[in-house]
């Protein structure tokens, strides 16, 4: 039986992870689970599941959870120090990593110092302290599991050969819901139009994320550091079918891809029973009825947040660590109507631009870097959001 710990329970990673275990109950048992806000749904996982402990990073909403689960054998802890306790829970064998956003790096890094191995399906951990995670793993002797599918696809492609005999890792990328339009036709995009991504079913921040192509430029950093490889080797292909979910081409020429259906039970199966998969009753991936896969170069013109995934891995440092956040500041931004589109590469360009780089040696240098491209980048949207209002 392997205990579990799941970071940000409520989520879609979440969710599916705990789908999983609730198939699996003499494999799996989810002993402590983590959420935001969303006390409907947290309850309803503590009622299914029965952890040990949950956390609920709101004060609030961790009282009203108590309130409801009086007389249940959960305990109910609160904040940062709760996250924390649930992250380092002496029984589990196995933290997932889900909680979105750079709020999930302090949690992440603290499980792996307590000897925990990880379910990596949040990418900004190690975009933000990425030497300093797998630095930390090899001291305590853990492993990080990468959960998201193309990350997941390339550790699947490269089992069984060598590091070194690697040319290149190809990320594949769907393209996101806005892949046909033009500049002109992207400043008058609406939030509800950015969220419908045409494969995947994600939170809105990724759902975002997807829409600029700043998924990809996280998941650059975050394959630079996952597999040991320079920043040159990496690639980006847009694959609009996501069949393909990413490929590894060696030396020899020879490329290995892992391809399936889109669905993230896969991915997170493998994480969680690795080596062995998993029977799960999913439909087959049909290449026939497919008919056709298709590929593409990414337009850089287009979607310049690719481009500035690979120039902050490339000045390295604190670098990522503000890329990371500025991102985070203007979706939010976008999202609450405040800031146009265009207007998300913008601010993080002008964050990266006014930001002094050093090198990220603890937990505190890329929080330090993390809180300042957060207040740089809420100061450029206040600006920006006002002329916007007086202009209309």
């Amino acid at each position: 039986m392997k205990k579990i710990v799941i970071l940000g329970s409520t989520g879609s990673i979440g969710t599916n992870t705990l789908d999983i275990v609730s198939k699996f109950p003499g494999k799996f048992q989810a002993i402590g689970l983590t959420a935001g806000t969303n006390v409907d749904k947290l309850e309803e996982q503590v009622r299914t599941f029965e952890p040990a402990m949950v956390a609920m990073s709101d004060e609030a909403a961790a009282r009203e959870l108590r309130a409801r689960c009086q007389g249940l054998r959960t305990t109910v802890v609160s904040g940062v120090a709760g996250l924390l306790e649930i992250a380092t829970m002496a029984e589990a064998d196995l933290v997932i990593s889900a909680i979105v956003g750079g709020a999930g790096l302090v949690p992440t890094l603290a499980a792996i110092k307590a000897g925990k191995s990880i379910g990596l399906a949040n990418k900004e951990p190690m975009v933000m302290a990425g030497r300093l995670m797998q630095e930390e793993a090899r001291k305590a002797g853990v492993r990080i599991f990468p959960i998201d599918s193309e990350h997941s696809a390339l550790f699947q492609s490269m089992e069984g050969h060598r590091v070194i005999d690697v040319r290149r890792l190809i990320l594949t990328a769907s393209g996101g819901p806005l892949w046909n339009m033009t500049t002109e036709q992207m400043k008058d995009v609406t939030p509800k139009q950015a969220l419908q991504h045409p494969t995947w079913k994600m939170g809105p921040k990724i759902t975002i994320d997807s829409a600029t192509l700043m998924n990809k430029g996280l998941e650059v950093v975050e394959a630079r550091w996952l597999f040991d490889i320079a920043p040159s080797q990496i690639e980006v292909l847009i694959h609009r079918e996501s069949i393909i979910h990413s490929l590894v081409e060696y030396s020899d020429r020879s490329v290995i891809a892992q391809l399936g259906l889109p669905d993230m039970r896969t991915p997170i199966s493998y994480a969680m029973n690795y080596p062995e998969r998993l029977q799960l009753d999913l439909p087959s991936l049909n290449l026939a009825e497919i008919g056709r896969l298709s590929f593409c170069e990414p337009d850089d013109a287009r979607f310049p947040c690719l481009r500035l995934g690979y120039e902050a891995l490339k000045v390295g440092g604190t670098v990522p660590a503000v890329l990371n956040a500025a991102n985070e500041i203007a979706v939010q931004a976008f999202l609450d109507h405040r800031i146009g589109f265009l207007d998300i590469a913008a601010t993080i360009r002008r964050t990266i631009d006014a930001h002094v780089p050093a090198e990220v040696l603890t937990l505190e240098d890329a929080l330090q870097a993390d809180a300042w491209a957060r207040r740089h980048a809420t100061g450029l949207i206040n600006v920006l959001s006002a002329s916007s209002a007086v202009v209309h």
